[in-house]
């Protein structure tokens, strides 16, 4: 099978979140089980020159972004056994950061064009386009209304990958003649249109022949109105081309046997290593030094979607415990300087990085006993995936891919590698975190726990096992989806 892989952002040329690590982790899981998968993105400045210096130009030609005719270089780069094509437009993406500019919608409507018009020029032709959110959710609609008449795309189908169903690119009407080239007629509630306006998501529901989500409970929770960001009717009629495939880590870059950023390696097998990291984390804090303190910690973005109004409604009864705090991220100003302002009520027990550091939060994760998560929604999360592997006890919301990963601890069992609550409520959490805390006090469940937690398989190679059934099924297909 041939694959083209279509993402905004890929580890390690260029990363603002998740998506990156899924676009860097995934293709080299699928390429081994015999898929001959390719990665495309934008070009963008951000990408370090040691990448850029290494790439080979493939082809030039210009693409229509409505009235306009722009110009679009392809340039290829082979690492790591994977082939990865890069579209070039430094109008577009020379830029001080990947999203977020007035002019995202026309930025995007040309990745997505550029990406289709490039195929006869790598020249590759696959039998799947693998799109993933809405700055490539135009594809599969663009295919489908258009290149699919021209010789070489008439077989090729589509798979579309929700990561967070929250952001869509919803433009106004006119984008669909001054962006996309597109005539009135797909101006209607079956197919573009979105309360008055466009929706480059819907797009992608409408047009592809599968759609699938970073996890099966989300799967199910974005069919229901709560969840479902307006389309959740939509996707329920499209409900029998939707999955939910989990998604995994990369091992080779989060294993503390090996991990390059820890003071001391360690595994499951001989944790007494692991508090080396909580000390030197609570030296290079100023944090009082001390192994049987229990830390929490958080690494994560700091929105409201990850449940910090939970945090900050109990904070202060949390402080009361014997406990220290770390978090690191970025984010919304009101959770910043919330944070800031914490740091200086309990200096002896809380610290926040304002900001984010690869290196330190590999650090955080495994001098932290506790791992905290407590999101509104999360439609995988890989932050709780991590921290099990570091032997950091995650504490979720029962939601999303928190929901498929985590088990709350069953003392009648034995069995669990964490602890959860249900419902969006902050004493709920906070019963939840003082119940973990009453089980690491005994050293020999808590060893349990955390040894539960290490040994969890949640590598990449079930979710490309996944991928590669659902490439196949699509391909052996007659005809692509009718909508």
């Amino acid at each position: 099978m041939k694959v083209l892989f279509v993402v905004s952002e890929c580890v390690p040329f260029v990363k603002s979140g998740g998506l990156a690590d899924v676009a860097g982790s995934l293709p080299k899981e699928i390429i081994k089980q015999g898929t001959d998968i390719r990665v495309i993105l934008p070009k963008y400045g951000l990408i370090l020159n040691e990448f850029k210096s290494k790439m080979t130009k493939k082809a030039e030609f210009t693409v229509k972004v409505g009235w306009r005719n722009q110009y679009c270089g392809i340039e290829e780069i082979k690492y790591e056994g994977i082939t990865y094509y890069f579209i070039d437009n430094e109008y577009y993406f020379n830029r001080e950061k990947l999203y977020g500019d007035y002019d995202d919608g026309e930025r995007f409507a040309f990745f997505n064009r550029a990406v289709l018009d490039a195929l006869p020029y790598i020249p590759f032709y696959p039998d799947v386009i693998h799109c993933h959110d809405w700055h490539t959710g135009m594809i599969p609609f663009l295919l489908r209304v258009e290149y699919q008449a021209k010789k070489g795309y008439e077989f090729i189908r589509t798979v579309f990958t929700i990561h967070n169903l929250k952001f869509q690119g919803i433009m106004p009407k006119e984008a669909l003649a001054d962006l996309l080239c597109l005539s009135d007629r797909h101006f209607h509630v079956d197919q573009l249109e979105f309360y008055g306006n466009i929706n480059f998501m819907k797009g992608a529901i409408v047009a592809a022949d599968k759609i699938t989500t970073v996890s099966p409970t989300y799967k199910n929770e974005i069919q229901m109105e709560h969840y479902g960001e307006n389309l959740h009717l939509l996707l329920q009629h499209r409900s029998s081309d939707l999955e939910g495939i989990l998604n995994g880590i990369d091992e080779t870059i989060y294993n503390p046997e090996n991990d390059y950023f820890l003071t001391e390696s360690y595994h499951h097998k001989n944790l007494k290593k692991k508090s080396a990291n909580k000390l030197h984390i609570q030296e290079q804090f100023a944090l009082p030094k001390a192994a049987n303190i229990p830390l929490i910690a958080m690494v994560t973005r700091l929105t409201e979607q990850k449940g910090l109004d939970l945090l900050r409604c109990v904070f202060q009864e949390l402080m009361s415990d014997n406990i220290q705090m770390m978090i690191l991220g970025t984010g919304d100003d009101q959770y910043e300087q919330f944070f800031k302002e914490m740091e200086l009520a309990y200096p002896n027990k809380f610290r926040a990085y304002i900001g984010f550091d690869e290196g330190l939060a590999h650090q955080i994760y495994a001098a932290a006993d506790l791992f905290l998560m407590p999101s509104k929604f999360e439609p995988c999360g890989l932050g709780q995936m991590i921290a099990m592997k570091y032997g950091a006890i995650p504490i979720v919301r029962e939601t999303g891919g928190l929901n498929d990963t985590v088990q709350s601890f069953n003392e009648g069992t034995g069995k669990g590698n964490g602890f959860s609550f249900k419902h969006f409520n902050a004493h709920d959490m906070l019963f939840t975190i003082q119940r973990a805390l009453s089980f690491y006090r005994d050293e020999s469940c808590w060893n349990m726990i955390v040894k539960n937690a290490m040994t969890m398989d949640y590598s990449w190679a079930q979710s490309a096992y996944q991928y590669n059934s659902l490439y196949a099924e699509i391909i052996s297909r007659s005809e692509s989806h009718v909508f």
